[in-house]
């Protein structure tokens, strides 16, 4: 049997293209519900960005917004809610 740890999972970290971070223009934002997370990792796995780091905090300068983590957490612990401009 393989033992897979999150530590041990590569993970891209996200950086400053020629358009500038991505948050900017963002239409909603995920919100983590730390009582429902049970830190499996899958949002961070899946996040096109890397803008999930390894303690499961999403940095709002690089995420677009996309859902992905919200349709991919097992536990629909993320929510995506309308930014406040």
């Amino acid at each position: 049997m393989i033992d897979i740890s999150k530590e041990r999972l590569a993970m891209s970290v996200p950086v400053e293209g020629a358009g500038g971070r991505t948050g900017s223009w963002r239409v909603f934002r995920p919100v983590v519900d730390r009582e429902k997370c049970n830190g499996c990792g899958l949002c961070a796995m899946y996040c096109p960005d890397g803008a999930i780091d390894a303690g499961l905090e999403v940095d709002l300068e690089y995420c677009k917004g996309c859902g992905i983590c919200a349709n991919e957490c097992p536990k629909k612990a993320i929510t995506m809610v309308r930014e406040e401009r």
